[in-house]
């Protein structure tokens, strides 16, 4: 690149207005370019941008034929925003700009949201561990081979959650102002996603089903959150949530707290990896369970010692096909 003489104040004014040196015609002795050069050059518009501005305001000005010359910028160092170009045009920050368009929030989509905000101010730690899930699939096929009832791994991870929060009671409680409420009932919340949102029905006493009860309830709730006949007692009273990310292909995530759930696992999907056993390379199915818990009412080692136990039934699921 070819050197451009320039008096220092010249170029400190070409920074700040974002102007080319190069495309700068000099006055000074010697073909210098001075302050004032640069000062024609911003007037003539003898650069590629002339003022800081974001990608979509620029559009939107273009658009909407507005000169970002005289837009005032209210973004860092001055760069124009689109509420910027939408404020110079007469229009609201609100108001819609060419190719947008508005969608109004359904009463299931402003529940969702209304939820969302307040668990954002629930201060949460999310804990990963990986299960080794081979012979848990390999149990599963031989059962579906040979009975006509069969079970998903969506199934067989909330019998183990079951099992495991049976044995972790403290795991199921919920914040109270100044206290810490604690349930008896193993009541598990099953995250169904719909086109619109999500509903989270809730699997009442799910320690005390046996697998072919647990996977009929589940896959009863999870159609009629589809076909919208759930009740709304249907999805109340559970502390603990299940999310299944796996279906979707999700390898790790990090699930959002359902208030006033104290917990959420989130369950991912089973993937082929390397392991080593007894000192031999072996393939192995995996998937990760992330779990989100509220962290005023329990901490880490809880909530890790919670994930071994379940990953414990995942490994070792004989006790999950037992009636």
């Amino acid at each position: 690149m070819a050197f451009v003489k320039a008096t220092p104040y010249a170029r400190k004014v070409a920074r700040q207005y974002h102007i080319d040196l190069t495309a700068v015609k000099p006055t000074g002795p010697g073909g210098v370019i001075l302050e004032r050069d640069v000062v024609a050059a911003r007037e003539g518009r003898q650069k590629r941008l002339e003022v800081p501005v974001t990608p979509l305001a620029q559009r939107m000005a273009k658009s909407l034929k507005i000169d970002l010359h005289n837009v005032r910028g209210t973004g860092i160092g001055g760069k124009i925003s689109k509420a910027d170009v939408l404020k110079a045009a007469g229009r609201g920050a609100g108001e819609m700009a060419p190719g947008e368009h508005r969608e109004a929030l359904t009463g299931m989509r402003r529940i969702i949201a209304e939820k969302m905000a307040a668990s954002v101010s629930i201060p949460t730690v999310t804990v990963t561990t990986k299960v080794d899930v081979t012979r848990l699939s390999e149990m599963r096929d031989e059962h579906n081979r040979a009975h006509a009832h069969h079970y998903s791994f969506n199934d067989l991870i909330l019998a183990a959650v079951a099992k495991a929060l049976a044995a972790n009671k403290r795991m199921l409680c919920r914040f109270d102002g100044d206290g810490i409420i604690y349930v008896d009932d193993v009541n598990i919340g099953m995250a169904v996603a719909l086109d619109e949102g999500l509903l989270v029905p809730v699997i009442r006493n799910a320690d005390r089903l046996g697998l072919d009860e647990l996977s009929g309830v589940a896959r009863s709730l999870a159609r009629r959150a589809r076909e919208r006949h759930l009740s709304p007692d249907e999805c109340r009273g559970a502390a603990f949530s299940v999310s299944n990310m796996g279906v979707f292909g999700v390898e790790a995530f990090t699930p959002i707290l359902n208030p006033p759930d104290s917990a959420i696992l989130g369950v991912c999907a089973v993937s082929d990896a390397w392991m080593i056993r007894d000192g031999v390379p072996l393939v192995r199915k995996v998937m990760r369970i992330c779990l989100t818990f509220d962290h005023r009412v329990m901490d880490g080692a809880q909530a890790a010692k919670f994930n071994l136990s379940v990953r414990e039934y995942l490994e070792h699921p004989e006790s999950l096909f037992t009636e």
